[in-house]
């Protein structure tokens, strides 16, 4: 299936990532990004994509892209702290979770900030804490 305009690619790209093909979504998105590079979902669209294929850096670099253009995107800055938090950038990843969680204090913005707090208690305790005895 191939696409004739930038707007059915991205139309493709974004049932190609619900469909859990991220790589296949990058490929269609491709030329997308060549001829839209301002374009915040284009960018968005793409980090997702990156997120679900384990291209974290490349997730981090889009989610950073999405922020230069709209720094009030709560979603960009949660997917920015998902990106941060694989990559094992806890402090990082934090002030994300945080930033998005006060911008929109939705339950899934809630729950990723609370539980990466409760990973960065128990990784400050140290596994000399944890021990019975």
């Amino acid at each position: 299936m191939t696409a004739d305009s930038p707007f059915e690619a991205f139309r493709q790209a974004e049932a190609l990532l619900a469909d859990r093909q991220p790589l296949a979504a990058l490929r269609a998105l491709a030329p997308v990004l060549e001829v839209a590079p301002n374009a915040r979902s284009v960018h968005l669209l793409a980090g997702r994509a990156y997120l679900l294929s384990a291209q974290l850096r490349r997730a981090e670099h889009s989610f950073n892209r999405v922020l230069e253009i709209d720094p009030s995107d709560h979603y960009a800055r949660f997917a920015l702290g998902r990106a941060l938090e694989r990559q094992g950038r806890l402090t990082e990843a934090h002030a994300q979770f945080r930033m998005a969680a006060t911008m929109h204090p939705i339950p899934d913005y809630m729950e990723a900030l609370g539980e990466l707090r409760a990973r960065i208690a128990l990784t400050e305790e140290g596994p000399a804490s944890g021990t019975n005895g």
